[in-house]
């Protein structure tokens, strides 16, 4: 007996095939994302990933771009990314080393900096990473010269006084992420020690001759 070995031979391909890919009568095309506000992270590491995936999770763009010296790491954690698409609200992720892909940014988000070394002080470490942002913020002043640049990188409050000084923007448009970190860190002690939930916790400072901590509950 002649076995068939298609759905042609049986002719079924024809109905098969009308069956899968049938076209919806009342379907809507998919719309491009009509965010157009772009993000820039400079820097792949665990805090420049945490951030990105942060704002792709919150649908605060319509683009964002990564930056990184290392273009292995940089185009793995692109890719994993891109692979959540699918479950992501609709982002044109792209990345590169080099600083043109920041171009038109509204928000460049520096992480990047060299790691502490064991027993070395955060000031110490500003020497070295003064060399790091004198490659990174000048490229990002001149592909956006409208954006406001946050730094993170540490130690935060020197680093975004010299990114400050560096872009040559208005001191209004370079801000750092200050002491939220340590606020958190605080706030979370106190709840483990209370046995509260760390979000019902808020400290509040007030100026006198003395500091006064208020916690509301």
């Amino acid at each position: 007996m002649k076995k068939t070995s298609s759905l042609s031979e049986l002719g079924l391909a024809t109905n098969v095939s009308g069956a899968i890919f049938r076209p919806l009568p009342s379907a809507v095309p998919p719309s491009p994302n009509s965010n157009s506000t772009k993000i820039s992270v400079i820097g792949a590491g665990n805090v420049g990933m945490a951030i990105a995936q942060t704002i792709l999770t919150q649908d605060l763009v319509g683009e964002l771009a990564l930056v990184d010296a290392m273009p292995d790491k940089l185009r793995g954690e692109m890719l994993d990314l891109q692979h959540a698409a699918a479950f992501l609200p609709r982002t044109r992720i792209t990345a590169s080393t080099d600083y043109s892909i920041t171009a038109g940014s509204d928000l460049c988000v520096v992480t990047a900096g060299a790691r502490q070394i064991a027993g070395e002080s955060r000031l110490d470490l500003v020497q070295r990473n003064l060399a790091l942002f004198r490659e990174i913020v000048p490229p990002l002043a001149e592909h956006s010269p409208q954006c406001i640049i946050l730094v993170v990188s540490n130690p935060v409050d020197v680093l975004t006084y010299i990114a400050w000084k560096l872009s040559g923007f208005p001191s209004n448009r370079v801000i750092g992420s200050g002491t939220n970190l340590d606020s958190s860190r605080f706030r979370f002690l106190l709840a483990e020690h209370l046995e509260v939930n760390a979000q019902d916790v808020q400290v509040k400072l007030f100026q006198s001759s003395s500091p006064i901590l208020f916690l509301i509950f």
